[in-house]
């Protein structure tokens, strides 16, 4: 009899429950409490921490640790390391100590640095994070830690990730203060990644070289249908694809990931997953170990999933919706609209910090989701434009024009509700419609930042927001420090009507796919990041250097490595792209091109050898077409390569990703353009791989 869902959740994790079982009451205390309150945890605690996790990792099959880090490949890295050790009779113990818990030792030289350290200089450190929980995979105790440098500079995403939390907890317990929330000793925030992604069949897989390189198709015309319709969106799961969906709740639910909702998506054989919310360090953790899961249980159903943002043209692309909110340790939902006037004051004093955060470091939030892949997809009418935008609903805007303007805020059905010094308004959830054009939307009691690629790792966007917020409930603190009580509330409406009227630019509602928006976004003033060289250049923007340097988030050598990691992860990719279009067209599509010109000539030949009667008009036409498509193939080709040769004498970063924009990217749209067009007249027996057709609709 197959295992009930509660008894196989989270049956891989050392989460609290196995905690409360296998380590005495005081040490569990003792780790109860570093986790809670970031206080540190003493070395006996760490050893006494190490046995019961050995011991219950053993019971549960595992023969090895390691330490799981996310380096700034955007990926995970893990060294393992067995339990064994030698005995003097030549048998073995198992052992694991808090020192091999606590501390690693990766090998770091391959690891991106952004120039922090030489590649001789291999040493680097991992650190165990003791609020993200440790989980076994593939037989293996994996511990969740930070990585970092020799000389102590972050060289993973996790590190600046609980740098910008805490900074965030800080900020925020002032002002909570302040606003005579004494109780108060620490704020979290809490995240819900959406994850969309693509399913195709291995075999059709094996035959794509762009897809195996690059993870997306760089040829490939568009079949007579394509996502027209709408059938596939939240359509009937077929059965081949359930059975995956099931494997992978199951899988995922064994490691303590609380995925709860799965459907199609609007693109043939596309689909997505959306976990319960966690805090953001766990929720970043848990998405990458999502991501994992969701690619190696694809393989045993015969299949593929791709998490490319753009992996097929003339379809939607796959993005990730980052679900943010801010909640008081283990009470109240800061971003929940209250049913008092002091929940209200709570509510739209952060609910303003962070539409003065996104209107101030709009640049920074784009650029945290700007990547070679995204470029695809931002602002192309399936995803938000990159322009930075929030959407609150009507009602909600309604209570801001009331604040702003001192007027009385009328509820539906004139229901009047004083705003101002003495009342503030009273008023319900959000009920409008969701504005899937808006790259950052309310939608109840969190913001959904829209803008993530599907492939990202989730930690960027959430040290931005973070540290943006932090920054601005820092200024709110300052403004309202010295406040006598009588008059907090006059103080406080005078904070938000300053705020508003300062970010409300920032502001809105409409459809952000028009380019009525986009003139409209000038006017105003806001950002239009089109591409990533653009964005890139932003990280090193004095206010942008100052906000995360003076919360310590970043140093300025964490910020300029960062910098340089960027432009060369660009470069390289749009790099391997080039040539992996050329060898394709070159060794694939030409030749395919050329046998079908051959046939056709060849047919033409055979018809006049049988009868001059015959007519062969219609075949010396397709070869002549035939033929002006294989030079133009050609040519164009040879620009690609060319052009390619020319970005790799390039030595400065950013003028070589400007250049791989505005030159390569160029060239690939020309040739692919050209190539699909002739793929069209091409039978499908004669090219060498799998068509759009054959890959989107026989799953």
């Amino acid at each position: 009899m197959e295992k009930k869902i509660p008894e196989i959740y989270g049956s891989l994790v050392f989460n609290d429950k196995v905690m409360r079982d296998k380590l005495p009451k005081d040490i569990y205390k003792a780790l109860r409490k570093t986790i809670d309150n970031n206080t540190h945890l003493e070395l006996d605690v760490a050893n006494a921490v190490a046995v019961a996790m050995k011991e219950w990792a053993i019971e549960n099959g595992a023969t090895h640790f390691t330490h799981w880090f996310q380096p700034l490949t955007g990926y995970t890295a893990e060294k393992h390391d067995s339990f064994i050790a030698p005995g003097a009779c030549g048998d073995i113990t198992m052992e694991f100590s808090g020192k091999e818990l606590v501390k690693g030792e990766p090998d770091a030289s391959s690891f991106p640095s952004g120039g922090i350290r030489a590649t001789f200089e291999a040493r680097g450190y991992t650190n165990w994070d003791p609020t993200s929980p440790a989980f076994i995979k593939d037989k293996t105790l994996c511990i969740p830690t930070a990585f970092c440098s020799y000389s102590g500079e972050a060289l993973d995403k996790k590190t600046p990730l609980l740098r910008s939390m805490e900074a965030l907890s800080k900020e925020a317990v002032k002002v909570l203060k302040l606003l005579g929330r004494d109780d108060v000793t620490g704020v979290s925030t809490t995240v819900g990644p959406e994850q969309e992604y693509f399913l195709i069949d291995e075999e059709d897989y094996k035959l794509r070289k762009d897809l195996i390189f690059t993870g997306r198709t760089l040829l490939g015309a568009m079949p007579p249908k394509g996502q027209e319709m709408d059938d596939h969106y939240f359509g009937a799961l077929k059965p081949r694809v359930s059975e995956y969906m099931h494997e992978l709740d199951e899988e995922l639910w064994k490691l303590g990931i609380p995925v709860k909702t799965k459907h199609n998506e609007v693109a043939p054989c596309q689909h997505e997953l959306a976990p319960v919310y966690d805090t953001a360090n766990v929720a970043v953790d848990r998405n990458q170990l999502t991501m994992e899961v969701m690619k190696k249980v694809a393989k045993k159903h015969g299949y593929v999933c791709l998490l490319h943002e753009k992996p097929f043209a003339g379809v939607n692309g796959s993005g990730k919706h980052n679900n943010w909110s801010i909640g008081i340790n283990g009470g109240d939902n800061l971003l929940d609209p209250g049913k008092t006037p002091a929940e209200n004051l709570q509510f739209l004093v952060f609910l303003l910090a962070v539409i003065s955060a996104v209107d101030d470091y709009a640049d920074l939030l784009r650029l945290s989701v700007a990547s070679a892949g995204n470029d695809h997809r931002l602002g192309a009418n399936e995803a938000p434009p990159a322009i930075i935008s929030i959407f609150l609903g009507d009602e909600l805007a309604a209570v801001l024009d009331a604040i702003e303007h001192d007027k009385l805020f009328a509820k539906k059905g004139k229901e009047r509700l004083e705003t101002g010094a003495a009342v503030l308004p009273h008023f319900f959830k959000d009920t409008t419609d969701r504005n899937r054009t808006s790259p950052f939307a309310f939608t109840g009691n969190k913001f959904e930042f829209r803008s993530l690629g599907s492939s990202f790792s989730v930690a960027g966007p959430n040290v931005v927001l973070n540290t943006a917020v932090a920054e601005e409930l820092s200024k709110f603190a300052k403004e309202l420090e010295g406040v006598k009580k009588d008059k907090l509330e006059e103080a406080v409406h005078a904070l938000l009507k300053k705020a508003l009227k300062q970010h409300k630019r920032v502001l809105f509602n409409g459809n952000g796919y028009t380019d009525e928006w986009v003139e409209e976004a000038k006017k105003r003033g806001l950002y239009n990041l089109r591409s990533t060289p653009e964005a890139i250049p932003r990280l090193l923007e004095k206010k942008n250097m100052d906000l995360f340097m003076s919360h310590g988030i970043y140093s300025e050598t964490e910020l300029r490595a960062r910098y340089e990691v960027m432009l060369e992860n660009y470069c390289k990719t749009l790099h391997i792209e080039a040539l992996t279009m050329e060898d394709m067209v070159n060794k694939q599509f030409l030749p395919a091109l050329m046998n079908y010109t051959d046939d056709i000539v060849v047919s033409a030949l055979n018809k006049k050898e049988f009868s001059d009667a015959l007519s062969t008009v219609a075949e010396e036409a397709l070869s002549k077409k035939l033929s002006g498509y294989y030079e133009s193939v050609s040519k164009l080709n040879d620009k690609l390569k060319a052009d390619v040769a020319k970005a790799e004498k390039i030595t400065d970063s950013l003028k070589q990703a400007s250049f791989y924009h505005d030159t390569i990217v160029t060239d690939m749209e020309k040739l692919r353009a050209v190539a699909d067009e002739a793929e069209g007249l091409i039978p499908e027996d004669i090219l060498p791989y799998p068509t759009y057709e054959k890959m989107l609709f026989y799953v």
